[in-house]
C-alpha cells in the first residue's frame, strides 16, 4: 500500500505552494555571480532587515540555549501600546501564514466552507482544503474583491471569509466604505480573516479595531516579513477579541515563535529611520515602475503594496528570459500572462525594466509579441 493510500483523502489533492526562487539557486542554475542577481519575486524589503533588529539579535545570540517566551510577552506589550488595544488581544505565529492555518484549524472541518476571492493568496484555499473544508471561490472583477458576491456566497456552512487588504497578487484593496458596508451585512456565524500583510504600505486603510470592540468576529493578521525586513525569521501576529485569541491559543503549538524573531521584531518596531526609508523607497519605486511599464506599453494594476502585477506577453517565457539575466520575478500562471514584480531600489528597478524591454524586442524580432492575454481566467 502506498503512503497516499494511508493519508487523509484531501492531502494528495492539495497543491504544493511554490515560493519565489532563492538567489543561490538561480546563481548556480545560470552560472551567475550572486551579486549580479536581483530578486524581485517575494515582496521582500530591498533595504534588508532593520539594522536595529540585526543588532538586537547579535546581542542575544548567547542566550539561544533557552526556550523562547511562548507568550511573546515583551512584543505583545509593545504592540498593545502601539495599537492601543489590550495585550490579551494578540497572538503570534511563525509568520502570518502560521496564523492563517491556525484559524482554519479552529473553524474549518468536514462539511464547512470558506469564502475567498479568485485571485487571492493561494494559502487560503490550501488551508481550507487541508482541514477538509470546501473553498468557495468568488469573482474579482477589475482584480478587486467583489464584496457583494462574497456575501452572496455565504451559507450556513460558511465559517471563514478571507479578505486581504492589500490583496496579493493583484495589489488591490477595497475602499473603507465598501468594507464597512460588508461588515454590516456579515452574518454572525462567520469569522472574517482580514489579512493585513501589507498594512504598513497601505496608508489610509480601514481600522478594524473599532469593529472588533463592537463584537464583530474579525481576526486581523500582520507580518514582520515585508515592511520590517524580517522575512527569514518568520514572525507575524494577529489581533482580535480576547475570546477569539483564547480559542486560537488552545490550538497553537508551544514555542511557535523563536527567541531571535521576537527580539528582532521588538527592535524593528522602533527603528523609525529604517521604516521611514522603507516607505520612501517603495513610493519612489512604484513611480519608477509605473512610468517604465507605461513606456513599454505594458498594462499593470496600480498597487497598494510593495509589488506590482503587470501583464507581459508570454509571461512564463518572459520569467525564464529574465531569470537567465539574473532577475527573479514571480509568474502567476493561474491568471494568464501576468508577472508579479516586487518593488526594489532604483538600480534594480531599472535593470528589470531594461530586461523587459529586451524581452519585448525579442518578441518583435520573432513576430510573436501580440500574444498577450489580458483577460482574467474565470475559474480557480
Amino acid at each position: 500500500m502506498k503512503f497516499s493510500d494511508k493519508a487523509q483523502p484531501q492531502i494528495s489533492k492539495l497543491p504544493v505552494y511554490q515560493p519565489g526562487k532563492p538567489i543561490h539557486y538561480v546563481a548556480r542554475e545560470h552560472a551567475l555571480p550572486i551579486d549580479a542577481i536581483f530578486k524581485l519575486a517575494s515582496n521582500e524589503n530591498p533595504l534588508g532587515p532593520s539594522p536595529r533588529a540585526v543588532e538586537a539579535m547579535q546581542n542575544a545570540l548567547a542566550d539561544s540555549h533557552y526556550y523562547p517566551d511562548g507568550a511573546c510577552t515583551e512584543l505583545r506589550n509593545a504592540l498593545a501600546t502601539k495599537l492601543g488595544i489590550p495585550a490579551n488581544h494578540f497572538i503570534f505565529g511563525n509568520g502570518s501564514n502560521d496564523l492563517i492555518e491556525l484559524l482554519a484549524h479552529v473553524f474549518i472541518g468536514k462539511n464547512t466552507e470558506a469564502v475567498m476571492g479568485l485571485y487571492s493568496f493561494p494559502v487560503y484555499k490550501i488551508v481550507t482544503e487541508l482541514m477538509g473544508g470546501t473553498a468557495v471561490i468568488t469573482p474579482m472583477p477589475d482584480m478587486k474583491h467583489d464584496l457583494n458576491a462574497m456575501l452572496s456566497a455565504i451559507t450556513e456552512r460558511t465559517r471563514i471569509v478571507f479578505l486581504p487588504s492589500t490583496n496579493n497578487p493583484t495589489g488591490t484593496s477595497n475602499s473603507v466604505e465598501e468594507i464597512e458596508d460588508f461588515l454590516k451585512k456579515l452574518p454572525d456565524h462567520v469569522v472574517v480573516l482580514f489579512d493585513e500583510a501589507y498594512a504598513e504600505y497601505t496608508l489610509g486603510g480601514i481600522d478594524m479595531i473599532p469593529h472588533i470592540h463592537k463584537g464583530k468576529a474579525i481576526f486581523c493578521t500582520r507580518t514582520f516579513s515585508k515592511f520590517y525586513g524580517l522575512a527569514g525569521l518568520r514572525i507575524g501576529y494577529g489581533y482580535a477579541s480576547a475570546e477569539l485569541i483564547d480559542l486560537l491559543n488552545r490550538a497553537r503549538q508551544p514555542f511557535n515563535v523563536n527567541s531571535l524573531a521576537q527580539i528582532a521584531a521588538l527592535a524593528a518596531l522602533d527603528d523609525v529611520k529604517f521604516l521611514k526609508q522603507t516607505r520612501e523607497i517603495n513610493t519612489m519605486g512604484l513611480t519608477q515602475l509605473y512610468s517604465g511599464f507605461e513606456s513599454l506599453h505594458l498594462k499593470f494594476t496600480p498597487s497598494d503594496g510593495n509589488f506590482v502585477l503587470v501583464n507581459v506577453p508570454r509571461a512564463q517565457e518572459a520569467f525564464e528570459f529574465l531569470q537567465k539575466r539574473g532577475i527573479i520575478v514571480r509568474p502567476v500562471p493561474s491568471m494568464g500572462d501576468y508577472l508579479r514584480i516586487s518593488v526594489s531600489i532604483e538600480v534594480q528597478n531599472h535593470a528589470l525594466l531594461k530586461a523587459l524591454e529586451a524581452w519585448l524586442d525579442y518578441l518583435d524580432k520573432t513576430n510573436t509579441k501580440n500574444t498577450t492575454s489580458t483577460a482574467p481566467i474565470t475559474t480557480p
